[in-house]
């Protein structure tokens, strides 16, 4: 594209939730701006009540193709999918209509940047009842991506400034979550954190990569995943040249990534890198009198560039301008960041 500033596309999420509210708030940041040309994928309708429900000064301008976006701030672009009826939309309401349109603006951002339409994807949050209601089996964004890009290697990444996880599984539950934990995954994953980190501009990344069980099995005693999975994988990855280390204790492992050691870290299943990661972007917003959540989540693995915001719709606060725009403003700032070396497949 003839302009340096990269072309986000910005899914506005569920429209029963607090993503549209969230993504009018972002583009209140004037600075995002001189750094990128966003663009929401969603109902114009929705927007423009969204804008209606946060107070903000802007106009709405419903676009039928990105080339006739003007990206300018203070008027809003928004590729216009027409697929929500404002008179049956409920906010904090779980509904087929609302999980269609949410489902719907995934699959337009995925295809617009599969044609080198955009340059990044940035998702606002979605409810996976809402989804499987509107009939789209998926349990979640990720399986969403990985479908369309037709994508069979790929994890999900947290990050909070410099704390960063990886996963080596997801949504599943935690029996096979144990059952997953083999060498050429742990394996797969240690390479795509190694990329992620040096398409974010770290030349050298330190990865630490956690253990399954207590103590990292405490030398076969608590069980023997770390002896014949985990370590074979960190010792083929430190042969190939990256700069890997364990299996550690996952008791220790984050308080030393969050202390410096490691660029990122390599998490076993789902809650093993997702709670210390939501516990480190808690923050207390003095203006506010609230918490606010600040984590993004990034699909490695892709050819294509997609950060999330690290939240749920919140439907209890869909509607009534509570929601902090934090986490989608961090999301936006990371895409940018990816977009600006695409040198490197994520």
């Amino acid at each position: 594209m003839s302009e340096s500033r990269p072309v986000l596309g910005i899914t506005m999420g569920d429209p029963a939730g607090v993503g549209p509210e969230i993504a009018v708030k972002a583009l209140g940041h004037k600075e995002l701006y001189d750094i990128c040309r966003p663009v929401i994928i969603g109902d114009a309708g929705v927007i423009k009540d969204a804008v209606r429900i946060t107070g903000l000064p802007f106009t709405v301008n419903a676009a039928e193709r990105v080339d006739v976006a003007g990206f300018q701030y203070g008027c809003i672009d928004v590729y216009d999918l027409e697929n929500v009826d404002m008179k049956k939309l409920e906010y904090g309401k779980v509904s087929a209509m609302a999980g269609n349109a949410a489902f719907e603006a995934v699959r337009k951002v995925i295809g617009l940047a599969m044609d080198r339409e955009i340059d990044a994807t940035v998702t606002g949050p979605i409810n996976k009842e809402a989804i499987n209601l509107a009939g789209h089996h998926y349990s979640g964004h990720t399986e969403i991506y990985a479908h369309f890009t037709d994508t069979r290697d790929y994890t999900m990444m947290l990050a909070d400034n410099d704390l960063r996880v990886v996963h080596v599984s997801t949504h599943v539950s935690l029996r096979e979550a144990c059952d997953r934990v083999k060498k050429d995954r742990v394996l797969k994953v240690i390479k795509l954190a190694s990329d992620a980190c040096r398409r974010m501009g770290i030349g050298e990344p330190r990865i630490g990569v956690a253990g399954l069980n207590p103590h990292a099995g405490e030398n076969g005693l608590f069980g023997r995943e770390e002896i014949d999975e985990i370590a074979p994988a960190v010792r083929e990855a430190v042969a190939s040249g990256i700069n890997a280390e364990g299996p550690l204790p996952p008791d220790s492992i984050f308080s030393k990534a969050k202390g410096g050691w490691y660029d990122i870290v390599v998490a076993m299943y789902h809650d093993q890198g997702h709670i210390p990661l939501k516990l480190s972007g808690l923050r207390w917003n003095e203006e506010t009198g609230r918490w606010n959540t600040n984590g993004v989540n990034i699909t490695l693995g892709l050819p294509i560039i997609r950060t999330s915001v690290d939240h749920g719709t919140a439907f209890d606060k869909a509607g009534l301008n509570e929601a902090s725009e934090a986490s989608l403003v961090s999301s936006m700032e990371y895409a940018v960041r990816l977009a600006e070396n695409r040198n490197i497949r994520l």
